[in-house]
Order: structure tokens, then sequence, then C-alpha cells
């Protein structure tokens, strides 16, 4: 732990290079693996903004189911950024994804400062960039371009600045935190929650008489006024979205056994294995231990912080049906609790006098990355990248057999996104649910000149539609229209 203290500054450097080494044969891959379909959604929102219409307020995917293929979800910020890059130095996805790990470097030393702020030590603070850097999660999306990235940086930076000013009193540390917040609450709408942090602050100190309500309101109205225009964006798009995140529970697509399923996997597979890593999972356990030995529940802060998490477990078991066991980047907001828990944990291990479990815990901290890595860059197969992989070993063949204007049809494409990002084309992606002969003349009818086949085409109705065929290689056929 001396160690640590003395050259906490050469480690802090270290990480974005150990990192960037474990990384560094991802940067210049096209998006494939696990969650392809939401990066390949946000990429094809950037390549938009580049070619077509830099307005902010217009984000375009590449289908026209009946729309002008306007996509408006969060608030495109990071999008938008990422086109302006794109503008300068030309499009290619490893800009999307080095600009993705320097948010992710940021998210980093927000943690440090978040920690530090509140325990103003060091090495408890270094313990903690390190630990949640090497968050099995995080490392994988760190490379990916999702706006989930951007949230929970911004998110980070804005519970840092508001713990800062608790210790400072500087009004300037209440302004970056409400604009840190307002940018995390659009680009991901959940990370809303972390107000909880704030309005829990407030109830604190106004029921100990700490403050007056002449001092708390200035601090009310910075984070009302920060936090109005994402408001007003959710506000104008949210009655126009049909996902199921916005019922959550209520939306029955898992029963009640399923749901309990659901809730036993992510706390025995998914919170040791993918968001604390098996080497952190000790330290983790040690953060409640410490946390109630050493009497940390008793403090009056405590309660903002407890207020978080529960609202974040709320949070959790409203939308469980829609996290299920798959969409692990749901648990974002989780992160900077869990791993301020983590450092903690390791610290006090850390302290002991046994000389044992000190060497574990040093040896645990040390072999994070090697964890990390071995976790999640199974992740990136190349054979089996979450579609059809001749997509990726035949794109720009496949790229060449139309215009640039033509509109395509692709299928079978559940999400559809991937195909059509892969083609790079507009048009129509279908699925199995509700593929036939009617969706295909009304795709014609709109101006589909081409189709993209993972299947054999053997229904009769089907190939009264299709000309001349263009291509056949592993099991994808591409065919002109009549």
């Amino acid at each position: 732990m001396t160690f640590i203290g003395k050259h906490y500054k050469l480690i802090l450097l270290s990480i974005p290079f150990i990192s960037l080494a474990l990384h560094f044969h991802i940067f210049n891959t096209d998006l494939f693996g696990y969650h392809v379909w939401r990066q390949t959604e946000t990429q094809t929102v950037i390549n938009n903004f580049y070619r077509e219409d830099l307005n902010i307020l217009n984000p375009r995917i590449n289908e026209y189911p009946d729309t002008d293929r306007l996509h408006r979800m969060e608030f495109p910020l990071m999008q938008w950024v990422f086109a302006l890059f794109y503008k300068c130095f030309g499009p290619h996805i490893a800009i999307s994804r080095i600009l993705t790990f320097i948010i992710g470097l940021f998210s980093v030393y927000g943690m440090f400062y978040f920690c530090d702020s509140i325990f103003n030590n060091k090495v408890i603070s270094t313990i903690c960039a390190w630990c949640f850097n090497f968050s099995p999660v995080f490392y994988y999306y760190t490379v990916n371009p999702l706006p989930d990235n951007m949230a929970l940086c911004c998110g980070i930076w804005s519970l840092g600045f508001f713990y800062r000013y608790i210790n400072t009193l500087k009004i300037n540390c209440v302004v970056w935190s409400a604009v840190f917040l307002c940018l995390s609450v659009m680009a991901k709408l959940p990370f809303i929650l972390y107000g909880v942090f704030i309005f829990a602050f407030v109830l604190l100190v106004l029921k100990r008489k700490e403050y007056t309500t002449r001092k708390i309101l200035p601090i009310l109205f910075i984070y009302i006024a920060g936090i109005t225009p994402a408001l007003a964006w959710y506000l104008a798009v949210i009655p126009h979205w049909v996902i199921g995140a916005v019922y959550g529970v209520f939306n029955q697509k898992l029963n009640h056994p399923d749901l309990v399923n659901v809730l036993v996997r992510t706390i025995i597979s998914i919170l040791p294995e993918l968001i604390i890593n098996y080497g952190s999972v000790l330290f983790f356990l040690s953060g409640f231990y410490f946390m109630f030995r050493n009497g940390l529940h008793r403090k009056p802060r405590f309660f903002i912080f407890c207020s978080l998490g529960v609202t974040l477990i709320c949070y959790f078991l409203y939308e469980m049906n829609i996290i299920d066991v798959v969409h692990d980047y749901y648990l974002f907001p989780f992160l900077p609790l869990i791993f301020l828990l983590v450092a903690y944990g390791a610290y006090s291990l850390m302290s002991l006098k046994g000389k044992f479990v000190r060497i574990l815990a040093m040896v645990c901290l040390a072999i994070l990355p090697i964890t990390a890595f071995l976790r999640a860059d199974t992740r990136w197969d190349y054979d089996l990248p979450g579609f059809n992989p001749v997509y990726i070993k035949y794109k720009e063949e496949l790229r060449k057999l139309t215009p640039p204007d033509a509109y395509c049809v692709t299928g079978y494409d559940d999400s559809h996104y991937i195909l059509l990002y892969y083609i790079d084309r507009k048009g129509w992606a279908f699925d199995k649910s509700w593929w036939d002969e009617k969706m295909l003349s009304f795709y014609i009818s709109k101006g589909a000149r081409y189709i993209f086949l993972d299947e054999q085409v053997d229904t009769v109705p089907i190939n009264n539609h299709l000309a001349e065929k263009i291509f056949d290689k592993e099991k994808l056929r591409v065919y002109k229209l009549k």
C-alpha cells in the first residue's frame, strides 16, 4: 500500500497504456461481437450526420420503415461530435473506437476524482480508478461506440463535482455538476437517477439544519436550469417511442419465474463476472463488511449514497424484464457506487496486519487486467460476430454490388440495423416474424431494387419478384428485384 501511495501518479498514467495494449487489436476492426446491433445503430447515426445532415436534431438511421429515417431516441450529442471528427479526418471506424476509448479514460479519471472527493485518500482513489477500468463490462464497451459511455462519463463527473462542492462549498462546483448531469441525461435517460444523490443531500442538510432554505434555493435552481434542456428533449421524443423500456415490468415480456431467474443470474453471475470482475469480488464483499465494521453507515452522509443505491435497485427491478441477462450496459449507472465499495474494501484489506491478506489483495489487484481481458475479449469473435459472418468477410464486395443510392432489402435481421450498416445502403430490414410477399411488394413499390437474403429462397410468391442473382456465397444470396 505504501508503494501505491508513493507512485499513484505513475499507476494512473499506466492505466491508458495497459488498456491501449489490451485493446490494440480491436481499434481497426469493424463492428462485430456482443451487442453489435446497438453499436451499428449508433454508428449509423454518426455516418449519416457526416454524409447527409449535421443538424443535431435530426439523427437518421438507414431504414425506411414508414418514416423519413429520423431516429430521435437519446439526444445524439456523442454521435454528432464523432461526425465532426469524421469531417476533419475522414470516415473510419477507428476514429469512433479511439474517441470512445478517450471517453472511457475520462470516466476512469472521473472515478479517481469522485473517490478522492469522498475519502481524501490517494491510495483508495487510485485503487478505485484501477479496479473500475478493469470491470469487464466497462473494458468491453470502452472501445465500442455507444452513447452509454458518454452518459456514464458525464454522470461520474457530475457526482464528483457535487461532492467536491459538499467539501468546499464552491458554487462553481455545483454549476459544473449540473452541466455534466445534463449531458449525462441527454446521452442516456436512466442517468437522471443521479439527481437523487443531490436531492438526498438537500433533504439531509435541511433536516439537520446545516443549510437554510435560502442557501439551498440557488443549488436547486442551478440543477433545475441545468436539467431543463434534457427534459425538454425527452418530453418531445418519448411520446413517439415504442420501445419496451418505457413501460418496464408493465410490458409483460417475461413471466414471474423468468424474472426470478434474471434476478438470481444477475446476482450470482452478471454482477461478479461482468460488472465487478472476479479478481475484485473479494474487495466488493470486504467493502460491505468494513463499511459496517468501521461505522460508515452511521455517518450522516451515508444517507445520500444509500438513497442513490436504493433508487438504482428500484430502477433495475422496474427494467428487469428489458435488461434480462443480456443488456449489461443498462447496468452502467451502478458502476460508480460499486467501485467505491470495491476500492474501500481493497484499501481496508491492505490496511490489516496480516501479511497473507495484504499479499492476496495485491495479487488480486495485479491480475485484474488479465481477468478483464480473458472475460471480455471473447466477445469479439470473428467467426460468431452476432450476424451472418459473410457480411464481414465480403464487406467490400457486397458494397460494390449495388449503386450507392440504391434502396435494398436485407434479412433476416432482428435488429434492423446490422445488415444495412454492413452493405452501407438505405432500405428495409426484415425478420422472420413478419416477412411475407406482401411486404416485399410494398418495399418494391417504395423503390427497393435489390434484396440480400441469408437463406435460400424457395417460396414461389417471393421468387416471382426476383430477377437476376448477382451474388451467391456462404448462405447469402443477392438478387435484383423486378
